[in-house]
Parts: C-alpha cells; sequence; structure tokens
C-alpha cells in the first residue's frame, strides 16, 4: 500500500510547512468558502462548533472540484477564544491591536477544526476532530502592539499572533499541542489518518522513498 495524495484545503503558509516538516507535500486547493455565511447560516456560536463546521465545509467544497482515485483531503479551521469572544483573523489594523491589547497578560484557547475525506475508488470515508490548546501571553507593550501589527502579521491569522513566527515572543505557556495553535494539530491528524486506514507508516515510507 502507498500513500495516497493528500490534498490540503488551505492557503495557509503554515499549514503547508507543518506536513511538510513531517514529510508530506500536500497539493494545495483552496476552497474559497464564505465562513461569515456559513457561520450565520448554520448558527454557530462556541469556538468548538465554528472551527469543526468550517473545517468540514472547505474539505468538501475542495473535494467536490477534485478528480482523484485515491486521496486524502483535509480542511481546517482556526478560531480563537478568549474572555468568551470568538476571534478569527482580525482582518485591519484596528481591530488587530485591540485583540493583542486585550490578550495581553491573559489566556485563551485555540481550537482547531480537522476534517479528512478519504476518497478510494469513487467512494469517500471522512472523520472530524476539534482539538484545543491553552495560550497564556506575557504582557504586551502599547510599543510592541503597534510595532507587531506594522508588520501585517497579525492581521491574517486567527487570534492575531502565530506561535512560530514573529508573534512567538509574546507566549508565556503553551498547555496542550503546539502544533495546533499553528494551524494543524498533527498528533490529531496520524489519529485521523488511522481511522480512514492509512497508518502514519505510509507517511515515513513514502520519505524514504524520495531520500533514496
Amino acid at each position: 500500500m502507498t500513500l495516497p495524495t493528500i490534498v490540503l484545503a488551505s492557503a495557509s503558509p503554515a499549514r503547508k510547512q507543518l506536513l511538510h516538516n513531517v514529510g508530506i507535500e500536500p497539493l494545495i486547493h483552496v476552497s474559497h468558502v464564505d465562513e461569515d455565511a456559513l457561520v450565520a447560516e448554520n448558527l454557530w456560536t462556541t469556538a468548538e462548533a465554528v472551527a469543526g463546521g468550517l473545517a468540514v465545509a472547505k474539505a468538501q467544497a475542495v473535494a467536490r472540484t477534485l478528480d482523484l482515485d485515491d486521496a486524502l483531503i483535509i480542511g481546517c479551521d482556526s478560531v480563537m477564544e478568549f474572555g468568551g469572544h470568538l476571534h478569527g483573523k482580525p482582518g485591519t489594523p484596528e481591530a488587530a491591536a485591540a485583540r493583542l491589547t486585550e490578550m495581553s497578560g491573559g489566556r485563551g484557547h485555540l481550537f482547531t477544526g480537522h476534517h479528512v475525506i478519504r476518497r478510494l475508488r469513487g467512494e469517500e470515508r471522512a472523520t472530524s476532530a476539534v482539538t484545543s490548546t491553552e495560550v497564556v501571553f506575557h504582557d504586551i507593550t502599547e510599543a510592541e502592539v503597534r510595532a507587531y501589527v506594522s508588520t501585517g502579521e497579525p492581521l491574517h491569522v486567527a487570534g492575531a499572533y502565530t506561535l512560530d513566527s514573529l508573534g512567538g515572543p509574546f507566549i508565556k505557556e503553551i498547555h496542550g499541542d503546539p502544533s495546533n495553535v499553528i494551524g494543524l494539530s498533527l498528533p490529531t491528524l496520524r489519529a485521523m489518518f488511522s481511522d480512514l486506514g492509512v497508518g502514519w507508516e505510509l507517511v515515513l515510507a513514502s520519505v524514504a522513498s524520495r531520500a533514496t
């Protein structure tokens, strides 16, 4: 048995890099789903529901566009919950600055929804999971907030911060899976692949075959 074609239904460079780091070179197909419309239509109100629901929608949208005989299609979405409020991508400098100021010295939870579709010889199976990681922040000064926002990075990531890039120095502690905060829980993905009949040894075997 060989590793199926792996498709990432996301434009996230961080998710692509996480997969690359463990030996997976995915095809990238962006779903282009209307996230706000889906949340409103389905009345999702919790971080777990939003992250999980959007992950399903993204994977399904991409699966409908592909003609692959043996594939694993991965959909993901991340949402930050802080103080009872849900935070996706802030989008504007003002929103990013407000969120960073709010989270300074506090703690919240980053939820990432995962949905994997296994397509094999015209049949499909799927599995879903939502993983949560607690994030504790250092105090962040006003000058640091302004400087970080000016880089543009926090505008386009869930919660307005990163763990693996410029926002990393502001994070004091992580309780749970760090890769989940970056955008895709690798231990969760391993378990989901197994549920769909694809052991992680196939990923490692594909790495070994490329090295020879």
